[in-house]
């Protein structure tokens, strides 16, 4: 018996890296599949769909059930064609892992108007997309008085957390993700739909030229590999995190953080507005004990 048996997954941007890792994580613990791929190249460009199939081979192979789609999640009728393709093929749909992503890193200054509107739209609106179809499909089914137990996990980044110089365009639209993942996990809560976030750090890619001690070794546990990545996946994609929403978490090797979100480093009060003379005057009293400059970005 498997954590998923019975349950239907998509997966986007799953004919590579941590996409790939995903979708044979929940076959394995007997989810059916939807490979989405679109099979571009880490800039966006090209296509290619036997990576895709090769994923869904893989999972026929091992005894699963899977079926590949290769629509644009960032258009709204590729976003509503993978949702309807899941259900229209098993019968329903259950859990949306939303990862598809392209780079295009270049100092804002360098950046031109394409570099910032595909990057964009391949992350962000490529997760709205599918979840917007995804949503109206729970809540449809809530309303007709059937159980949902809906899953949305969606990918942003550390740099969508803390922003990395070079990465403009990325780190705006993985931070967009974390906030587009708090708005669906309270809108959809009542209609038992849960809905989170990662932020991984894996070999893929997008990050194999970033680190040298990204290579992959043949001793002991590597912590780079992307099937770290795709048992939080599991995790979360199961009945066991039933109550767990709206969360953002960190995984790498071993390690998981929960982030805790936007919290205070200093504040002042009382009970009229303060000037911007005065603020000049407070400036160490609001900063008291940190720094008023932008950290440096960093693993923890």
């Amino acid at each position: 018996m498997g954590l998923l048996d019975g349950k239907v997954a998509i997966v986007t941007g799953a004919g590579r890296g941590i996409g790939r890792d995903e979708a044979l994580l929940l076959a394995s613990e007997g989810a059916k599949l939807v490979i989405n791929d679109v099979g571009a190249s880490l800039q966006g460009e090209g296509g290619d769909k036997s990576p895709a199939q090769d994923v869904a081979d893989i999972i026929i192979a091992n005894g699963g059930e899977a079926v590949v789609n290769g629509d644009d999640i960032s258009t709204w009728n590729g976003g509503k064609n993978v949702i309807e393709q899941a259900v229209d093929t098993f019968g329903s749909m259950d859990i949306l892992v939303n990862n598809a992503g392209i780079l295009r890193d270049k100092m804002s200054f360098n950046m031109n108007e394409s570099d910032w509107d595909d990057v964009i739209r391949v992350h962000l609106k490529g997760h709205f997309a599918p979840a917007q179809h995804a949503a109206v499909y729970w809540r449809n089914k809530a309303k007709s008085g059937e159980e949902v137990t809906g899953r949305i996990i969606n990918t942003s980044s550390e740099a969508g957390l803390y922003g990395n110089a070079g990465q403009a365009n990325y780190s705006t639209a993985k931070g967009g993700i974390v906030s587009l993942t708090w708005v669906l996990a309270r809108e959809l809560e009542r209609y038992g739909v849960t809905v989170n976030a990662i932020a991984p750090r894996a070999r893929t890619r997008m990050t194999e030229n970033l680190f040298g001690e990204m290579a992959k070794s043949d001793e002991g546990f590597d912590e780079w590999d992307p099937k770290n990545v795709a048992n939080l996946i599991g995790f979360l994609a199961s009945d066991n995190a039933a109550d767990v929403t709206g969360q953002i978490f960190v995984v790498f090797g071993g390690n998981v953080w929960a982030m805790g979100g936007f919290v205070p480093v200093g504040e002042l009060h009382r009970d009229h507005a303060w000037t911007p003379s005065e603020l000049a005057d407070a400036k160490g009293d609001l900063f008291k004990g940190v720094s008023s400059g932008i950290p440096k970005f960093s693993f923890f």
